[in-house]
């Protein structure tokens, strides 16, 4: 079979007229490859560190995530961030989580100096991509709502990436209720999620979100996405009081869906009494994620995690609740950055 197709046969011969915009053949110009059964074997290797099986993908995956956004990013020397990749996989983290939207722009971790290039997650992972592909569990993310543009968007993202296929495809940052709609709307994005894991380009389909719970609800609620990635106190709790465990996560399990949690470090950017070991174990300890993504811009930090795991006992019901307590003012913050208007998702993703 041949793995190269243009736009309009991709949607001739695909996905037929029911993912027609406006009359017109979706994205005419773009070349969209299709996994070929020899490129469709993976061999993952944990290097021993636990794993979980992945909800319903069947997929075992370490539980804790590499993410790729921000603070990888500002990562300057691009040799040191080639070492970090290949270093992640040598030990056994292959789960590596990135988006069409991750650069260097959206965002300055705390400590990090501004660079004067732009530097692309996906762009910065296709090297080590194009050696060691079938090593990786790989998701990346759209985020455009139009259907144009978002095909465009993943047109780019395999292109950066050097890769004909995805492990993963995320809809990226869903927002509202209203963003649902926006999403449902026939031949938009979850159509083309659809159809694209149906031809083999993803193996696996989800979303993720850090605003409105009762919208990763009804995400999830429609039974037909395979993962979700949702924050840490994604929801505001002084004025729009939701809460995770009540609404989206047991959604999400309800289907079989794997659960991933994002935003672990965070709290102690506001609470520096914190340790971030202890609210990664903290994170572990929850009842409802399968695994937690944390931001990598070091070795150390790789490393630091790898321990946490090899040694990972969950905490008791006594520690979890002093935690929870220490937590308080940060759960009930109303100016959470990922809260605001215009937030990107990857901003010092952690």
């Amino acid at each position: 079979m041949n793995d190269n197709y243009s736009r309009r046969k991709f949607i001739k011969g695909t996905v037929g007229t029911s993912l027609l915009v406006a009359g017109a053949g979706l994205l005419p110009s773009c070349s969209i490859f299709r996994m070929s059964e020899k490129d469709s074997s993976s061999i993952y290797d944990a290097k021993g560190l636990p794993t979980v099986m992945f909800g319903k993908t069947g997929v075992p995956v370490p539980r804790i995530v590499c993410g790729l956004g921000s603070r990888f990013c500002h990562l300057d020397s691009e040799e040191e961030a080639q070492r970090l990749l290949n270093y992640t996989l040598d030990h056994g983290l292959y789960y590596w989580d990135t988006a069409w939207a991750y650069d260097n722009t959206i965002g300055l971790p705390p400590g990090k100096i501004k660079s004067s290039r732009l530097v692309t997650s996906e762009v910065r992972l296709g090297p080590v991509v194009k050696t060691r592909r079938n090593e990786i569990f790989l998701s990346t993310k759209v985020t455009s709502r139009d259907p144009n543009e978002a095909m465009q968007q993943i047109e780019t993202s395999l292109k950066r990436l050097q890769t004909d296929h995805l492990d993963q495809l995320m809809i990226h940052d869903v927002q509202s209720l209203a963003d649902v709609d926006k999403l449902s709307e026939k031949g938009n994005l979850i159509d083309i999620l659809h159809y694209l894991k149906e031809q083999g380009l993803t193996r696996f389909i989800g979303f993720s979100g850090h605003t409105e719970s009762a919208a990763m609800k009804e995400m999830a609620d429609r039974g037909d996405f395979d993962t979700m990635l949702i924050a840490m106190n994604h929801w505001n709790a002084v004025n729009n009081p939701q809460k995770r465990f009540e609404m989206a996560v047991p959604a999400a399990k309800a289907k079989g869906m794997g659960v991933i949690m994002m935003k672990v470090v965070r709290p102690r950017e506001t609470i520096t009494t914190l340790k971030t070991n202890d609210l990664i174990k903290y994170a572990l300890s929850l009842k409802g994620p399968d695994v937690i993504v944390l931001g990598l811009d070091s070795i150390d930090v790789v490393k630091s995690n790898i321990e946490i795991l090899k040694n990972f006992k969950p905490m008791d019901e006594a520690k979890m609740q002093e935690m929870a307590q220490q937590l308080t003012p940060f759960f009930n913050h109303e100016n959470l950055p990922w809260m605001q208007p215009g937030y990107c998702d990857g901003n010092y993703l952690a």
